[in-house]
């Protein structure tokens, strides 16, 4: 089990990875472009300016809007175990043809308008089924006749059948748990102040698989959210009751309390999450801070500017899904404290600093109550970054530059400074217990991966010897820290082997 939820959190790193760049795009585009916004602040209304804007919240959207799809092809990839480029093909085609098969299903035997989200939970499913084919089936042999469709010309085929079954599955499964979380919302809708914590642990508890769209829109856009007069009209949906108030200049008094279900939504986003990434960026050793600093103080950024929490959550949740748990719960209570404060501050779509400052702070204290999030947002921030040192340190979660580097170690321990990679990799092969003891190679982005059939075979000692600046036996394997280097030396090894034909 360890080994496979070690290989899946290091497959879900290259997506990952480009969430920083494309929330921060989308962030700033997103709440720049709002027509709200725009009419709230003239200087915005310049077109050279809104063209910028605009692509650059299209740019980002483009990731956001076909993460499930970027999320099947990155298992796909990082849980093959060859020819990974064809694995990568047919995670995408197989996703594709999933969420086409729940398509028609929707459309043959559903009633108009229905729809089914599965997020990022069908993506995992996808990704892990095409890479165990691919695993399996990719230098099968056919008879001569079909010859042509055999070896890896196989994967996209099989893949695309076996995801046809998985789409129906879902099309079968997956309503009654929609269902579940339109009565949840409608229940929370009528318990005040408890309610307003359960939507926000219940909103960021799903928004770990995407599911979190099934949730806020009827709270934003329907009477779950609240029903008031604006200008003679009755308009209904907290954010549309919101933006009403906002365009009337004759309306004065705290916002509509439908703001309830986005007020506590800054407090996580600026403060706690941040706090968070430091504490993370504080919890790994010295030696590596310096090459992972980048990756933490991006996700910090874009969380704190944009309110985008993906590439910080990312960093944790397939690690330790108890801490997401324990994240979720406290954005709950920070809803909760912003309800019966009276914080009154609506968003576009998020709750960064851009949103802060222009449905906040520039509409007035008299208005929002914004204020009060300086202090609160304060006190969450140290809540955040104790709690996560302390789970982190005790129970030492493998967040990204957590391997431990050797104290003893220095160059001059390495046997051969001059080695190629080549030499280097056919050293650790007979490290490991030479070819036979050998079942799979990999790497994340600092450490070397191996799977061996018997552990005892392995020269535990020797790696240090041989530039790794730390080994950890694992249950059926080791893992070996070195740097920047793991990958080339994981593709080397497997080239040798011959794994990655």
């Amino acid at each position: 089990m360890f080994k496979k939820f070690s290989q899946l959190g290091r497959a879900f790193m290259l997506p990952i990875s480009i969430l920083p760049v494309a929330g921060l795009l989308l962030g700033l585009g997103g709440a720049l472009t709002n027509e709200s916004a725009v009419a709230a602040y003239p200087f915005l209304n310049q077109g050279w300016l809104q063209t910028i804007l605009t692509v650059m919240s299209s740019a980002g959207n483009a990731v956001f809007a076909n993460l499930a799809l970027i999320f099947a092809i990155g298992i796909s990839v990082g849980l093959a175990k060859g020819d990974k480029g064809t694995a990568g093909l047919a995670g995408g085609v197989a996703f594709l043809v999933y969420t086409a098969t729940i398509s028609g299903l929707l459309q043959l035997f559903s009633a108009e308008g229905a729809t089914i989200d599965t997020g990022v939970v069908g993506s995992i499913v996808i990704g892990v089924t095409v890479a165990t084919l691919h695993n399996k089936y990719r230098k099968i042999q056919l008879p001569q006749f079909l010859g042509f469709f055999g070896g890896s010309r196989f994967i996209p085929i099989v893949s695309s059948f076996a995801a046809i079954i998985i789409g129906s599955f879902f099309y079968i499964i997956w309503p009654p748990i929609q269902d579940a979380l339109v009565v949840a919302g409608n229940h929370i809708a009528d318990m005040g102040s408890i309610g307003t914590f359960f939507y926000g642990f219940l909103l960021r508890l799903t928004g770990a698989v995407g599911l979190h769209h099934t949730i806020y829109p009827m709270f934003w856009y329907t009477s779950l959210g609240g029903s008031e007069v604006v200008a003679g009209q009755t308009i209904s949906g907290a954010q549309n009751i919101f933006f009403a108030q906002l365009a009337d200049p004759q309306h004065t008094g705290l916002f509509t309390y439908g703001t309830r279900f986005f007020a506590g939504r800054f407090i996580t986003m600026m403060f706690g999450l941040p706090a968070a990434c430091y504490a993370m960026y504080r919890a790994i050793p010295k030696a590596n801070r310096e090459k992972n600093g980048g990756l933490y103080f991006s996700g910090a950024l874009t969380s704190f500017l944009t309110g985008i929490t993906e590439p910080v959550e990312y960093m944790f949740l397939f690690v330790a899904p108890w801490l997401y748990v324990i994240h979720a719960f406290l954005d709950g209570l920070a809803f909760y404290f912003a309800d019966i404060l009276n914080i009154r501050i609506g968003n576009s779509f998020s709750g960064g600093l851009i949103d802060f400052l222009l449905f906040g702070l520039l509409q007035g204290e008299d208005k929002t109550n914004w204020i009060k999030v300086i202090p609160l947002g304060l006190l969450w921030a140290v809540i955040y970054y104790l709690v996560f040192t302390v789970c982190i340190k005790k129970f030492h979660v493998a967040i990204p530059g957590m391997e431990e580097a050797s104290s003893t170690l220095n160059e001059a321990d390495v046997v051969d400074k001059n080695s190629t990679l080549h030499e280097d990799a056919v050293k650790i092969i007979e490290v490991l217990g030479t070819e036979e003891n050998i079942e799979s190679v990999t790497a994340c982005a600092t450490r070397l991966r191996v799977s061996v059939k018997d552990s005892q075979k392995v020269q535990v000692d020797v790696f240090k010897t041989l530039g790794a600046t730390a080994v950890f036996e694992v249950q059926g394997g080791i893992q070996a820290v070195y740097g920047g280097k793991a990958d080339l030396l994981s593709q080397e090894i497997n080239q040798i082997l011959g794994l990655d034909e």
